[in-house]
């Protein structure tokens, strides 16, 4: 992973972190592949929440692809 794409996904990651704090949880990035995709874990109550999927790809991929449009996805590990 570049630095600069590293730097941009963690940019991305501390937008949406208000969102899921709010509701008890958290996120952090666990690697980039190939700089395409994304690896984070979720934390706190986001971690058996019924949504977190839903949460991931519609928010948190949402937003990373918005700071850079080149990854591919996102996924929980």
């Amino acid at each position: 992973m570049t630095k600069e794409v590293e730097e941009k996904v963690l940019i991305a990651l501390d937008e949406i972190r208000p969102f899921l704090e709010k509701d008890g949880g958290d996120i952090s990035l666990e690697s980039i592949s190939d700089n395409r995709i994304v690896n984070v874990k979720l934390h706190g109550t986001c971690v058996e929440c019924t949504v977190n999927q839903m949460t991931l790809k519609l928010g948190v991929e949402t937003i990373i692809k918005k700071h850079v449009p080149h990854i591919e996805e996102v996924n929980s590990v």
